[in-house]
């Protein structure tokens, strides 16, 4: 219900702002500023989201919780596709959720939210000479060539 409600307001609020804005300013000063808003936010966008997706890779590369550049990075592209919509609503919502700290904010919200449990994975490797090693060293296998079980032999 609140979607479609959303999907009704958004629309009338654009209107809205259209005919005020373009009311005080004219019609092509409040073009302007939509094709404007719209380079300045593709450039925000590009910019911020490298900085999200190098913090993503930062925090696989050093097995972190990738959760929260993952939120950043969500937000971000979230904040384009508002930035890309025409309207001053749209805009205001988009360049908002480009601030950092209205991220971590947002970010906080849903996270007092969620109630989260923690896991623990099991990574087993296999060497070059075909010996299986688990996570913590210790050697599970020795010869690849025993059949597992799970197959035909």
């Amino acid at each position: 219900m609140w979607l479609f409600v959303l999907f009704i307001a958004i629309p009338l609020i654009e209107i809205g702002l259209f005919i005020q804005i373009g009311g005080f300013i004219g019609l092509w000063p409040t073009l302007a500023v939509v094709v404007l808003t719209a380079i300045l936010g593709t450039w925000l966008v590009r910019s911020q989201g490298s900085l999200a997706l190098s913090q993503i890779r930062t925090s696989f590369n050093e097995l972190n919780d990738p959760t929260e550049p993952l939120a950043h990075g969500a937000m971000i592209l979230i904040a384009g596709a508002l930035l890309l919509t025409p309207g001053f609503f749209t805009d205001a919502i988009g360049f908002s959720l480009l601030v950092p700290p209205v991220r971590q904010f947002l970010i906080l919200q849903v996270k007092s939210q969620i109630k989260t449990t923690s896991f623990q994975s099991q990574a087993n490797f296999r060497s070059q000479s075909g010996t299986i090693i688990d996570e913590d060293g210790e050697i599970l296998d020795t010869d690849p060539h025993d059949p597992s079980g799970w197959t035909r032999h």
